[in-house]
């Protein structure tokens, strides 16, 4: 496998980012010096450097391979679970949305025992097939009220989810988020539909997105500098 020196740039920051996946972040001066590095190797015109680079291409190549067989794992797993307890699961580009069957009484957000059970039994198959992955909790509510309260109810609903993730399902806080989507109209389910009671109760959720970010990312790069 071959590249123009462009390319073999940018496979070599894409060695760089999966050689630290296992971290939130790459810090900003390390990788400036990783970047330099690469340039002073490429700039010397060694046929050791091409190798080395190619070698770093393949590594990174079968880092991808791995990352996607994971989340076919966990894609599989997740729908498995959704029959179970009346959830979907849906596949975009780089990510899963499971909507879990997690409701909120009108004006509240307490994760009754039903749904802590449910997100434990989540947080088990996140942890068994992808524990790097990044989940993102979105808030709902029904469209009852101000935008601005709802914004911040949604908000409170997110982060009581988290806490349970978190705190009694063991995930990785760092790898957990909580966001509000509150009474967006593009998202409710049931459009009108508001409390107090029961009605209503569709829209007064969370779904969990777990995103697929190292390799979206790697693969970006990656076609890059194939294409250079």
């Amino acid at each position: 496998m071959m590249f123009g020196s462009q390319g073999r740039f940018l496979v070599a920051a894409a060695a760089l980012v999966v050689s630290t996946a296992a971290c939130a972040t790459v810090k900003q001066d390390e990788f400036q010096a990783e970047m330099e590095r690469v340039r002073a190797e490429m700039a010397s015109g060694d046929q050791g450097v091409e190798d080395r680079l190619n070698n770093r291409v393949d590594g990174v190549e079968t880092s991808l391979r791995e990352l996607e067989t994971r989340f076919d794992a966990l894609e599989g797993e997740l729908q498995t679970l959704a029959s179970e307890m009346d959830a979907t699961v849906q596949r975009l580009e780089a990510s899963l949305r499971f909507t879990a069957p997690v409701h909120f009484g009108f004006d509240e957000a307490v994760v009754d025992a039903a749904a802590r059970e449910n997100l434990q039994r989540f947080a088990n198959v996140v942890g068994e097939h992808y524990p790097t992955a990044v989940v993102t909790v979105e808030g709902f509510t029904d469209p009852s009220g101000s935008a601005e309260y709802n914004l911040r109810l949604g908000q409170r609903r997110a982060d009581a989810v988290k806490a349970v993730l978190v705190d009694e399902a063991g995930m990785n806080g760092q790898t957990v988020r909580a966001v509000s989507y509150g009474e967006d109209t593009r998202r409710l389910v049931q459009p009108g539909e508001t409390g107090p009671g029961a009605a209503g109760r569709a829209n007064r959720r969370v779904v969990l997105v777990i995103e697929h970010a190292d390799a979206a990312m790697n693969a970006d790069i990656v076609a890059a500098g194939a294409g250079s």
